[in-house]
C-alpha cells in the first residue's frame, strides 16, 4: 500500500540520543522540542516546491519523533548529544546528502544531470558525502533478458562516472557513484565508485550478491564482485559501500563493518510488481527498511540508502520502484526518510553515537569467532 503523503514542509526536531541502559521505546517517548524548519530550495512563502532539475524539495520527505533532526538548511544549529553514557571523545558529525530521482528516461544524459542536480542540492545545504541510487544513468534494464542491452555498459572513466566525478569536484564533495561496468569485452560487473571532494576516485566495491527473480534477471548481466567487502577512506570518514541485493545479506554488512567502516551506503533499485503491491506491498517495504536498521543495529554504524522512484515499463512488464530513500542511525532509529517521490534528502550523522552504541550494547566484543566455521557451507552442519 502506498504511504499517506506528507505535508508541504519538514519538521526540524531537537535530537535525542539512546544511552546504552535505555530501551528505545523509552528514548522516544522522552518530550521533543519541535521547530518548523524551510524546505530545501523553497521560499517561505512558496512551500516545498521542485527546482529546474525535477527533483522535489522536502514536500515528500519526514522527519520522525525522537530522532535526530532532518536538518534542511545547512546553517542550522547542531544539537549537541547528552553526555551520559557516551564516549567523551570529540564527536565528529558529517552531514550526508542521498539523491532521490526517476531513472526511467532512455537518455543517459538526462538521468545523469538529474544526478548531478541531486549532487549540487545536497552540497547547497551543506551534504558533505553524497550517495546516489544504483544504475541511476539508465532505466532499470534488468527487466529483461537482452544481449543488447550489454550496450548500455561503460569503463569505470566512461561518460556517468565522468560527469559525477565533476560534479564531486565542482561541489567539493564526495559521492558514491553506481554504474554498469564493462570491465572487459563479454565480462560486466554492477559497480560503485567513490569520488572524493577533488574529483578523485577513492576506491571502488563491485557487487557481491546478484539476484535472478521475476524482472530483477540481474545474473544474466552480473559477474559477481571480486573485491570483497570494503571500506574505503574518504578523509575522516570510512565508508563500506554494499550494492541492493547486498543489503538482505548481514554477513556483507558485518565483513563491511569489520573493515572499518562507520557508514554503510547502499546505492538501490527496488519496487514493487504492479500484481504484487496490493496484497504483499506494505509487507515488502517494511521487511526491506527493517533488514537494513537491523545492520545499523547489529554493527553499530549508521546506514544510508538510496533508492529509485517511478514507473518503469518493459514491454507487458513494470516495476513500481518505492523510493523511501532513508538514513539510520546506530540505534536503528530512522534519521530521514523520503516519500514515493524525487527528493533530496539531507541528515546529520553524529559518529560519536558509533562508540556509544557499541559500548551500551557490545555485539562485536562478544562475538564468538571461533564458532562461526559453518558460514562458509551452503547448508547444513559438518560431520
Amino acid at each position: 500500500m502506498r504511504r499517506a503523503g506528507f505535508g508541504a514542509r519538514a519538521t526540524c526536531l531537537d535530537y535525542v540520543a539512546c544511552p546504552p541502559t535505555a530501551t528505545l521505546r523509552e528514548a522516544r517517548a522522552r518530550p521533543v522540542n519541535r521547530q518548523r524548519a524551510p524546505a530545501i530550495g523553497a521560499s517561505p512563502r512558496r512551500g516545498a516546491g521542485v527546482n529546474r532539475a525535477g527533483l522535489a524539495t522536502l514536500a515528500s520527505i519526514r522527519s520522525l519523533p525522537g530522532t535526530r533532526a532532518l536538518v534542511v538548511n545547512s546553517k542550522d544549529p547542531i544539537p549537541a548529544a547528552p553526555a551520559r553514557g557516551q564516549s567523551q571523545r570529540e564527536h565528529r558529525r558529517v552531514r550526508v546528502g542521498v539523491v532521490q530521482m526517476p531513472a526511467g528516461d532512455t537518455r543517459r544524459d538526462v538521468n545523469v544531470e538529474r544526478a548531478v542536480a541531486g549532487i549540487r542540492e545536497a552540497a547547497a545545504q551543506g551534504a558533505e558525502l553524497v550517495c546516489l541510487q544504483e544504475l541511476f544513468a539508465t532505466p532499470y534494464f534488468c527487466q529483461v533478458e537482452s544481449a543488447e542491452l550489454f550496450d548500455l555498459a561503460e569503463p569505470v572513466d566512461g561518460p556517468t562516472n565522468t560527469a559525477v566525478s565533476r560534479a564531486a569536484k565542482e561541489a567539493g564533495v564526495t559521492v558514491l557513484s553506481s554504474f554498469f561496468e564493462r570491465r572487459a569485452p563479454g565480462l560486466y560487473h554492477n559497480t560503485a565508485v567513490l569520488y572524493g571532494p577533488t574529483g578523485d576516485s577513492l576506491g571502488m566495491y563491485r557487487k557481491m550478491h546478484i539476484p535472478d527473480d521475476p524482472q530483477y534477471y540481474e545474473k544474466f548481466y552480473f559477474t559477481p564482485g571480486d573485491l570483497g567487502f570494503v571500506s574505503l577512506r574518504a578523509g575522516q570518514l570510512n565508508v563500506g559501500p554494499l550494492v541492493c541485493w547486498d543489503q538482505w545479506y548481514p554477513e556483507a554488512a558485518r565483513l563491511t563493518a569489520l573493515a572499518g567502516a562507520e557508514l554503510l551506503m547502499y546505492p538501490t533499485a527496488i519496487g514493487w510488481l504492479p500484481q504484487d503491491k496490493v496484497v504483499y506491498g506494505k509487507d515488502q517495504l517494511s521487511a526491506w527498511q527493517t533488514m537494513q536498521r537491523s545492520h545499523a543495529i547489529a554493527n553499530g554504524v549508521f546506514v544510508i540508502v538510496a533508492n529509485r522512484v517511478g514507473l518503469e515499463k518493459s514491454g507487458d512488464d513494470a516495476i513500481e520502484f518505492w523510493g523511501h530513500s532513508f538514513v539510520c542511525d546506530p540505534y536503528g532509529k530512522v534519521i530521514a526518510e523520503a516519500g514515493e517521490d524525487a527528493a533530496v534528502l539531507v541528515a546529520d550523522c553524529d559518529l560519536g553515537l558509533i562508540e556509544q552504541a557499541r559500548r551500551g550494547w557490545p555485539f562485536l566484543r562478544d562475538r564468538r569467532i571461533d564458532a562461526y566455521g559453518g558460514l562458509e557451507r551452503r547448508f547444513g552442519r559438518s560431520s
